[in-house]
């Protein structure tokens, strides 16, 4: 499932059993694998890092939003700020990633493959598709006080379709912060409100990246809701809690993982373009058993097409919806991109030739909800019906913390990541 560059013999390409590529597609398959990787890589270390500082919390949040944003803020970060961006988004292994003489270039091409590659990896992803809808929301807003180049204005929204907004910070805090909700909750089919809170923004801020992000999606199989009974999640220490636990037999790609003891399942989206996969301990073994072997080889190992296969399983899995925020400035500081917080340090002269341009606030906010239906969809409740069923030969219970992502299958991007903890 997921590229692993030097480390894996067989790479995802050579996996498919589809007719061999030309070499223009063959290369874009490399870029794609590339950018994979280190979205893989990115949104892991996001995922230890919340961990270690939400201990026991549920966990979500879209390391393509958030490294999709952060790419936005990198074509105008020069020098060591660059640098360290790139480290932490893991685009230093890109070969020709960024070009430093993009200054002075007025073609937008001339920033980089990898701002011109995320730009049509992205319309790949966000191609509007009636059984699924994903929404992202990023903007940087910039204080009016700074002139921001032109060219920076016009590639960020030609290879990012997104825009720096000037914003009167200093004079319109309170307008400000009101303008930017009402900005991300129009983007976000009105599920990501109140962004920012009172008082969250103040007239000191000079710039804030603003990313939110929505998903609604339906299951290619979709669960009944009479089947759908109230059942008890484990909680840690011995304590549960009453969920509506989703009930189905059908045939599923799963995995069975001796160490860590785990069963992987893959539930596909409407098409086959988008999937859920769940890693669930099983037996004694705890989640943060998984948590601590988790990296990208491993991944690859319990997910990929050689480890999980096609079987009829019993399925049950909690009803459950996750609205999260982060504001991320210590997280990515700790990852290593500190110079961009850093009023004298900063270097985003790519952006604005002025001095003392640094970014103030990095929010992030997600949103999900997983039901019947597959995700944000109204569920009525039905009466609870017994059904008799036939022998099944596997049955996968989560009915205990787990961890899940989202997939978008043909370039293998991790959309979402999220750690159920309680629902």
């Amino acid at each position: 499932m997921f590229p692993l560059g030097d480390t894996a013999r067989i790479s995802p390409a050579e996996l498919s059993t589809s007719p061999p590529e030309s070499n223009k597609e063959g290369s874009a398959r490399c870029k794609m694998d590339s950018l994979s990787t280190a979205n893989v890589e990115f949104c892991l270390d996001m995922f230890k890092e919340l961990t270690s500082n939400h201990v026991g919390d549920n966990i979500f949040f879209s390391p393509l939003s958030l490294l999709y944003a952060l790419s936005m803020l990198l074509l105008g970060a020069r020098g060591n700020s660059a640098k360290q961006m790139e480290k932490v988004l893991h685009f230093n292994h890109i070969a020709g990633s960024l070009k430093p003489d993009f200054v002075d270039s007025a073609k937008c091409s001339q920033a980089g493959r990898i701002h011109s590659e995320l730009g049509v990896l992205f319309s790949l992803i966000n191609q509007p598709d009636s059984n699924h809808s994903l929404s992202i929301a990023s903007r940087l807003y910039a204080t009016k006080a700074m002139a921001v180049r032109q060219q920076y204005l016009s590639c960020s929204e030609k290879l990012y379709e997104a825009r720096l907004q000037t914003v009167d910070f200093e004079q319109s805090t309170e307008e400000t912060r009101k303008a930017i909700n009402a900005w991300v909750e129009s983007k976000t089919n009105g599920k990501v409100t109140n962004l920012f809170g009172k008082g969250t923004l103040d007239p000191s801020c000079v710039m804030v990246l603003v990313n939110a992000v929505y998903f609604k999606g339906q299951w290619q199989n979709k669960f009944q809701q009479r089947e759908t009974l109230k059942s008890p999640f484990q909680l840690c220490e011995g304590k549960s809690v009453m969920v509506e636990m989703m009930c189905q037999t059908g045939t599923f790609k799963l995995a069975s993982i001796k160490e860590p003891q785990m069963q992987v399942l893959e539930l596909p989206y409407v098409n086959n373009k988008l999937s859920m996969i769940i890693l669930l301990p099983i037996g004694t073994v705890s989640l943060e058993q998984i948590e601590k072997q988790l990296n990208m080889k491993t991944l690859y190992k319990w997910t990929s097409p050689s480890t999980m296969t096609e079987r009829e399983v019993q399925v049950h899995i909690p009803r459950f919806k996750l609205e999260i925020k982060y504001e991320l400035n210590s997280l990515l500081k700790s990852l290593g991109m500190t110079d961009i917080f850093n009023q004298v340090k900063a270097d985003l002269s790519g952006i604005s030739p002025a001095k003392g341009l640094y970014l103030s606030k990095v929010i992030h906010k997600s949103y999900v909800e997983v039901n019947e239906e597959g995700t944000e969809a109204a569920a009525a409740t039905g009466d609870s019906l017994v059904v008799k069923r036939l022998p099944i030969r596997a049955q996968f219970i989560a009915n205990h913390p787990f961890l899940f992502f989202i997939k978008h299958i043909q370039t293998n991007m991790i959309l979402f990541w999220g750690k159920l903890a309680s629902p």
